[in-house]
């Protein structure tokens, strides 16, 4: 199976691509998707969305993970990035790839096995679950490795399912 994990933002787009056979993993790819401070957002988005669809038609996975929305502090920047979120979705939804969503605590506890892990744990955790030299950056990149590798432990259990309907 060959996931593609993202990490939405409107700024930085981090992605990373995991190839998961018998129990193994294999990083395949990671980068992110850059937009420049001061262009006007609707260009971003544009940028965004043709950049992850050329991604998309060129790495071909079978699955998409992506980071749950949750609002925080500053709803500005939460309403900003659901909207780069949309175009994620649109690119590949418009591919038929099936979505899966799952929280950071989802993927902490997938990938070190506490979801209540610092970012530091996750990041080195991802680094050893795909034999890398070193953490993937930029962080954004470390990000949706895990998140690929969350779906990867929890594709095909009855609780990926239940969480992926509501």
């Amino acid at each position: 199976m060959t996931v593609i994990g993202i990490d939405p933002g409107y700024a930085i787009v981090g992605y990373g691509i995991v190839e998961y056979k018998s129990n193994h993993f294999r990083m395949l790819d990671f980068g992110a998707i850059t937009t420049e401070a001061h262009t006007p957002f609707n260009i971003r988005l544009i940028h965004i969305y043709n950049q992850l669809c050329a991604l998309l038609d060129s790495c071909r996975p079978e699955a998409l993970a992506i980071e749950k929305l949750f609002f925080n502090t500053n709803q500005k920047t939460a309403i900003d990035v659901a909207q780069a979120r949309g175009v994620i979705v649109l690119a590949a939804q418009q591919r038929n790839i099936p979505i899966f969503e799952y929280t950071p605590l989802q993927v902490k506890q997938s990938v070190v096995g506490y979801g209540r892990a610092e970012k530091k744990q996750v990041q080195e955790m991802t680094r050893i679950m795909l034999n890398l030299q070193k953490i993937p950056k930029p962080d954004d990149a470390a990000d949706a490795l895990a998140m690929a590798i969350c779906h990867c432990h929890t594709s095909g259990s009855a609780i990926s399912t239940y969480l992926n309907k509501r």
